[in-house]
């Protein structure tokens, strides 16, 4: 019997009060309120794609710009994935995505492998998409690589519409945790060959 994989995190700084609530093993349950309309279609569809229960409750200060918001909480998710993982024993620990959406196709490739590493190759026709900017994308992403431990890969392969390019990529990262975070019957211990990760 696997241990339950549910991690709540709250988060307050000057700048942000963030709690949140991370269920891996969920159904794609989502309460997701942030201040950036956008943002929260993005976390949304993560969260359904992935297949993961997710609560958000995010107050930033939207007053300076969406920044602060975005970016803390792409921490406190990968503070919640790595925490949530635990020792990674059984889980595949590799996970990756070739997504269409549209015009836009995107590649996503996960290893949690405990040594974070960031590689994002896309580039925006427009500067902003509904109240977020569209440079917080990789701000996002590379927090959760690196509080999460997590080497992470995305690349547009292609597109020219700047919303699908993004949402392509948050349901990439989903299905590919989903994969990555998933248990294997066939791995005991953890899938390394040095024994740990």
């Amino acid at each position: 019997m696997k241990k339950e994989r549910i991690v709540a995190i709250n988060r307050t700084t000057a700048e942000t009060d963030i709690a949140l609530t991370l269920n891996l093993d969920g159904s794609g349950e989502r309460k997701i309120s942030t201040g950036v309309g956008f943002f929260n279609h993005m976390l949304a569809g993560f969260a359904r794609h992935g297949f993961f229960d997710l609560d958000v409750k995010v107050k930033g200060d939207l007053e300076v710009d969406c920044h602060h918001t975005i970016e803390d909480t792409g921490i406190v998710l990968g503070t919640a994935i790595r925490e949530a993982v635990g020792d990674k024993k059984g889980i595949r620990r590799y996970g990756s995505m070739i997504l269409p959406m549209d015009e836009s196709l995107v590649l996503c490739a996960v290893d949690l492998c405990g040594r974070p590493y960031f590689v994002m190759d896309a580039e925006f026709p427009t500067e902003r998409v509904g109240d977020m900017d569209t440079e917080m994308v990789r701000e996002f992403f590379y927090a959760i690589s690196y509080t999460a431990g997590m080497n992470l890969h995305l690349k547009v392969l292609s597109g020219f519409n700047s919303h699908h390019m993004i949402e392509a990529m948050f349901k990439a990262f989903g299905k590919a945790l989903d994969e990555a975070t998933s248990y294997d019957p066939r791995i005991a211990d953890v899938l390394s060959t040095k024994g740990s990760l």
